[in-house]
Parts: C-alpha cells; structure tokens; sequence
C-alpha cells in the first residue's frame, strides 16, 4: 500500500460569523494571496493556542473588518478536507455591536440578502453552510451537526 495515499495534512479549526443586520449577511472577499484566494467568504479565521472560539471570532473580526459582535449562537459545525489541508468550521450566527466593516485583512466586504448568496463564488468548504442558510435554517433551530 502507497503511504501517500495515507499523507497526514495540517488540521485547522477556524470560526466564522454569520453576521445578520437588516435581512443582509456581511460577506468577505479573501486576498489574492490567501489560500482560496478572490473567493468570498464569511468574516472570520484560525483558532489560536489558549483561545475559546469565541474569543477567536472576535480577535478575528477586529483584525480583518475592525467590528464587534454580539449575540454569539452556534449555528453549525462543518469539517471539509482540501488536498492541503483540513479545515473543521464552527459557524455562528449573531449581530453588529461597534464599529463600522473595513476592509483590512480581506480585499473589500459586503452586505448581501440571503438570496443573493448564490451570486457568490465561495469556498467548497462553505458549501454545506451556505446550502442551510438558502433553505432558510439561519433564522430555525441551531444546530452543531451538518443536518
């Protein structure tokens, strides 16, 4: 048996706001450089050592669109494997508290109805979530499993 079919790839745990105001979702485009690259996505990034994922969530967005949120609830939990790597996405639902999107750690942002979503070109790991919001789950039950 070939090992590489076996090759071990980093494993990184990430959250991601689902941030809701005025029936729109806040989008982020990811730079060029960045892995997925010019693809759109839901603000958010990498869980450091130490950090519970909501700290993480909020260091994130302050970093890349300088805002705050509240009203932090699970929405759904997915786990996607790139060749490179393997991605395992905690998805929470909540709202603006201070300050205003800027784009500082992603090309540009913007606010999108839940039917606009399918204009988008996002990554295949924000498949599954954006599949629950169409089907109109976002504002439902919350759940942690891929349902």
């Amino acid at each position: 048996m070939n090992n590489q079919s076996k090759k071990q790839v980093p494993f990184v745990v990430v959250a991601v706001a689902i941030l809701q105001q005025e029936g729109k979702i806040l989008l982020t485009r990811r730079k060029l450089d960045a892995h997925q690259g010019g693809l759109w996505e839901f603000p958010g990034g990498k869980q450091e050592v130490g950090e519970t994922l909501e700290q993480c969530l909020r260091r994130e967005l302050k970093e890349e669109i300088d805002i705050e949120v509240r009203d932090l609830k699970l929405f759904s939990i997915f786990r996607y494997r790139y060749p490179e790597k393997e991605v395992e996405l905690h998805f929470f639902s909540c709202s603006m508290d201070k300050g205003r999107p800027k784009a500082l750690g992603c090309l540009e942002w913007v606010w999108v109805s839940q039917c606009e979503l399918v204009s988008y070109e996002f990554p295949a790991a924000d498949q599954p979530v954006l599949k629950k919001i169409l089907e109109g789950k976002l504002d439902g039950e919350r759940s942690a499993s891929g349902d």
